[in-house]
């Protein structure tokens, strides 16, 4: 009789001490390490995004810091620690300041969560969405440019769309999506000028 030794799944803590130094970024999903190696066109829009982002934040003097880097602790519905992310994250000047000598991992819920689908867009769709709802992030931006959800989402024929996620009263997300001319509509950042097409086709 063979015994096989369970695979030991990390706390989030444990997630955070571990020495990943190669290419890519790190999840920590169902208390196992995922690595994640976005294709260069996925990273020009994140990229086009954040900076975009950084621009509002300058123009208008924000109390903001945006990021591609920032890691944020997320409970799934049956209380499992996830580490989270983001391909661009908003975060509080001042919630981001108030700990400098902190690793970026946050406990606190972002300002606004973008994630830039892959074709593994259940996460995107569902775990992320429940988690970051479950956590509290004001705005959750879906960025689908490759039209890869099921067509529930994306309707027939398939279209590549943003979706906005916000949170209303009772902190349920309520969403619209935006295509082609459309003028993306953000609660954090309310003057962008910024249609669907142009993030699209960053």
């Amino acid at each position: 009789m063979t015994t096989t030794t369970p695979k030991q799944l990390l706390t989030f803590e444990q997630f955070l001490e571990q020495d990943l130094d190669e290419e890519g970024r790190y999840e920590l999903v169902n208390g196992e390490i995922v690595r994640i190696l976005p294709t260069r066109q996925h990273d020009n829009i994140a990229e086009y995004i954040s900076d975009s982002f950084k621009d509002e934040v300058k123009r208008l003097k924000l109390d903001y810091r945006v990021s591609g880097r920032i890691m944020v602790r997320t409970l799934t519905s049956d209380g499992k620690e996830q580490g989270r992310h983001p391909d661009v994250s908003v975060v509080d000047k001042t919630l981001w300041d108030s700990n400098l000598a902190a690793y970026s991992a946050l406990l606190e819920p972002l300002q606004l969560a973008v994630e830039v689908v892959s074709t593994n867009w259940e996460d995107d769709y569902i775990d992320k969405l429940d988690e970051y709802q479950r956590l509290g992030i004001p705005e959750y931006w879906i960025v689908d440019y490759l039209a890869v959800a099921s067509r529930s989402y994306l309707g027939n024929p398939k279209v590549p769309t943003i979706f906005i996620y916000l949170l209303d009263k009772n902190g349920v997300y309520q969403y619209k999506p935006y295509r082609g001319s459309d003028r993306i509509v953000s609660q954090t950042f309310p003057e962008l000028a910024l249609t669907a097409e142009q993030v699209l086709k960053a």
